[in-house]
């Protein structure tokens, strides 16, 4: 996996206890869902474009700041704070790659005023008779790629994510039960911090 792709994943679930009555969810339901998540800690299961597999834990703290730790063998981590995306990979002897985190769709769910009636942001929206899957992209940068996030209702909870990059590559990103309000230290979203402990 490419650290691109490792970042646009950074970016992202068995569809597990779905509710028996669910509801396709408007856009307005789900902006309101996901600018009342200011904090977030979930375990996770990463599907890569290549077919394999890494697993870690993720922490969010909105706007713009969030965490991927990977469990072994995958050596990596994945910051997003300040407004920039740091890509710490194990297997390089160089320090992270940085990327702004408006060059990625993961600022879409991470941004302090999510609206996705916004004119050219969802391009899809769709419901299974389970889940409400939402195909949305950045109106201002439509080529860096886009984000499919899939949510049940009853109560509305956001299950996955899809990041499509602009090489057409697809990475999966299924959560485990979100654990939400979650007290989390700054320092976790500090990429001057995760530069200095990963050089130790």
């Amino acid at each position: 996996m490419t650290p691109l792709r490792m970042m646009m994943a950074a970016a992202v679930v068995a569809l597990s206890a779905v509710p028996a009555t669910a509801e396709k969810l408007s856009l307005n339901t789900i902006s309101q869902y996901l600018n009342k998540l200011d904090t977030a800690k979930a375990q996770f299961t990463q599907i890569n474009d290549d077919g394999t597999i890494s697993t870690g834990t993720i922490y969010l703290k909105r706007p713009g700041r969030a965490r991927f730790e990977y469990n072994a063998p995958t050596d990596a981590l994945v910051v997003a704070g300040s407004s920039q995306v740091a890509i710490f990979d194990g297997k390089s002897n160089a320090g992270p790659q940085q990327y702004p985190l408006k060059r990625t769709p993961l600022n879409l769910i991470l941004a302090r005023n999510v609206n996705l009636n916004q004119a050219k942001m969802v391009v899809g929206h769709k419901y299974d008779g389970t889940a409400t899957t939402v195909l949305a992209q950045d109106p201002q940068n439509p080529d860096i790629g886009t984000i499919e996030l899939k949510f049940t209702s009853n109560p509305t909870e956001l299950r996955q994510w899809i990041i499509t990059d602009n090489a057409g590559s697809k990475t999966t990103v299924i959560l485990g039960e979100l654990s939400k309000g979650v007290p989390l230290r700054s320092s976790l979203f500090s990429i001057t911090v995760a530069i200095e402990d990963w050089s130790r």
